[in-house]
Order: C-alpha cells, then sequence, then structure tokens
C-alpha cells in the first residue's frame, strides 16, 4: 500500500474523509485549514492511498492541541483505520512509519490519548498494549495517557493540571472544541440551534489556539461537554444523540 503525506501543494486535491465526498463541504475546509495551520509546527498528515479513514496524524508534543507535558515527546492526534481497511496491516504500516519518522527526527517517544476500554474517537487501548505502549497518566472518567518511549530513561509525560480544573465552569452546557476533526464544524451549530429552542443554558468555546488548547480543563480537546462542570461525553453528539441528553436533564 502507497502512502501519500498531505504537504501545501496536494492539500487540497487529496481525500481526508471517506464519510464527506465533496472536497468544498464546509467540514473539510474547516479541517484543511486548521492543517494548514499545523503543517509549519512539524504536523504530518500520513494516509494511505484511498477514499476513507486510514490515516495517521501526528506532531511534536509542544505543539499538541492538548494539556500534556511531554516535551521532546512525538504526540499523535489520530490513528484511524475504518471499515473495509481493518485487517490488512495499514495501522501497523501507519503506526511503523511513525515511529521511524520519530526517531530520525530524535523524539524521545509517542505519547497519543486512550481510554480505559475502546471507545469512538480514542485510540484502541489493547492495540496500543500489543505495540509496547504503556499507561503514564490518568484523567477522570476515562482517559489514559499512553506513551511509547524509545529510551527507557526519558522522563515520562503527563496530564496538565488543568484537566482536573472544573470548579469555575458556568452552570448549563460547555462545549469547548477544536477545528480539528471535520465533523465539529456541521454539528456544534446543530447542537446549539437545538439548545436553544429549548432556552437550554449552552455555551461553545471554541479552541482557536494551541495556547486555550494546552490549557484546557478536557485531555480531549477536539470535543468536549460538561454539564454543570460534569464531564459528559468525548463523542460528537449526533440531533438525536443530543435530543436524548436534553430530555435526561428535562429539557
Amino acid at each position: 500500500m502507497e502512502l501519500v503525506k498531505l504537504t501545501r501543494e496536494n492539500i487540497e486535491q487529496e481525500h481526508i474523509c471517506c464519510a464527506i465526498s465533496n472536497n468544498k463541504d464546509i467540514q473539510v475546509v474547516s479541517k484543511k485549514n486548521w492543517l494548514k495551520e499545523r503543517l509549519d509546527e512539524g504536523l504530518v498528515f500520513l494516509k494511505c492511498d484511498v477514499r476513507g479513514k486510514c490515516f495517521i496524524e501526528y506532531i511534536p508534543a509542544e505543539y499538541a492541541w492538548i494539556p500534556i507535558e511531554a516535551n521532546g515527546y512525538m504526540y499523535i492526534d489520530c490513528l484511524w483505520i475504518s471499515g473495509q481497511f481493518k485487517g490488512h496491516g495499514y495501522s501497523n504500516l501507519l503506526l511503523n512509519a511513525c515511529i521511524e519518522d520519530s526517531k530520525e527526527k530524535g523524539r524521545k517517544g509517542l505519547v497519543i490519548l486512550s481510554s480505559k476500554k475502546k471507545m469512538g474517537f480514542l485510540s484502541d487501548p489493547k492495540y496500543l498494549r500489543y505495540k509496547g505502549f504503556e499507561t503514564v497518566d490518568t484523567a477522570a472518567p476515562y482517559f489514559e495517557l499512553m506513551y511509547l518511549p524509545f529510551d527507557k530513561g526519558a522522563d515520562k509525560p503527563r496530564f496538565g493540571n488543568t484537566v482536573r480544573e472544573h470548579e469555575n465552569m458556568p452552570k448549563g452546557f460547555v462545549l469547548y472544541y477544536t477545528s480539528q476533526c471535520p465533523f465539529t464544524a456541521k454539528y456544534v451549530p446543530l447542537l446549539e440551534d437545538m439548545a436553544r429552542a429549548r432556552n437550554a443554558a449552552f455555551q461553545a468555546v471554541h479552541i482557536q489556539n494551541r495556547e486555550q488548547a494546552q490549557n484546557a480543563p478536557t485531555p480531549f480537546t477536539t470535543f468536549s461537554l460538561f454539564y454543570d462542570g460534569e464531564f459528559v461525553t468525548h463523542e460528537i453528539l449526533s440531533e438525536k444523540k443530543f435530543e436524548q441528553l436534553l430530555v435526561s436533564k428535562g429539557l
């Protein structure tokens, strides 16, 4: 399988999401604009030469949009192999390419966000442990920071303190999100409209730079929903799922 690396020269032509065929869709435009701004910071988006979710995205941890302390490591934003592409060794192919590249760049190892058990939008902890990753830190309710050091003597990464600071959140729903995932461009406005129609308190915090992300109150800055200061979910909600959540809150 040939691997394709996104560059400024090919990013407009390359397909990045099998769920969205239109390259001019607001979701694709939002994601590609976010990627373009990260390329000069060392972000790598490496995909198999297919139309589908079969890619790895990683960046030097100093520039990662997550509250972690992992200087010298490479942070994997996303390793996603879906549907028909599973079971062909593409995860190993992409991860091995990331490992080789990271070693060539003098990184201490890899860091990735996972969970206690396999969950949507988070890397599979069982697969990561199989590949030699270890859990190095945790954050409520289920987030796990896993790492693969290239040198066992390397400093261990950790979550930043802000992931445990929720005391000053306003009442109602507070959603933290970025443009890293294309689906937030579609679903965040829909959720805002639904909350407004129910007169439900809803504040969307669009994280727009690295500094904001690295000081966020959640490890998963792509999409994290809170209610009255309590974490609700990191999974991007459809209208149906948000409707069920509103009903469960009596709204």
